[in-house]
């Protein structure tokens, strides 16, 4: 291996994203969606970006439970990109079928945050998605990465996780 592979970000094994993180089944936020027309291919098939889009609606709505609104972290200038995404698709989501989609903040370390996913039956029994995501705090003004989390963010986020760190 050359130096440069050496010094390459290594990516997770796939089986990462099998299951989410460890922790307690009641830190889920749940969000309800049903596959719609638009979310389907022509042959009735949820389209994989369908998921994407239902994973960040989850995330927003988990946030807004817990007061933060979304056009309050822009106007704090601060922005969270999508930095790093792994997606496993387990089954097939049908059109006009419903789902959860579960979310939970997986650990705060720095700027960067972490976030678990599953998109599932209503009854469990079936498994459609599981998807790590992961966000960093970004300074709109300058577009670059803060240093920090704004103190404000930082506080309300520690109410979705024990984890936050510095």
């Amino acid at each position: 291996m050359s130096q440069e592979q050496l010094n390459q970000p290594q990516l997770q094994p796939t089986s990462a994203i099998d299951t989410p993180s460890r922790q307690p089944l009641d830190n889920w936020f749940e969000y309800p969606v049903r596959a719609q027309p638009h979310h389907t291919d022509y042959a009735g098939i949820v389209w994989h970006g369908s998921y994407l889009t239902w994973m960040e609606e989850a995330r927003v709505e988990c946030l807004r439970s817990i007061g933060i609104e979304f056009a309050d972290l822009v106007a704090l200038g601060c922005d969270l990109p999508v930095v790093d995404l792994s997606v496993r698709y387990h089954n097939s989501l049908q059109l006009g079928v419903a789902a959860v989609v579960k979310t939970r903040m997986a650990e705060v370390t720095g700027v960067r945050i972490n976030w678990d996913y599953t998109i599932e039956s209503l009854d469990r029994q079936q498994l459609y998605v599981t998807a790590k995501v992961t966000l960093v705090a970004v300074d709109r003004e300058r577009g670059k990465i803060m240093r920090q989390l704004p103190a404000s963010v930082k506080n309300v986020l520690s109410k979705l996780s024990a984890s936050i760190k510095n």
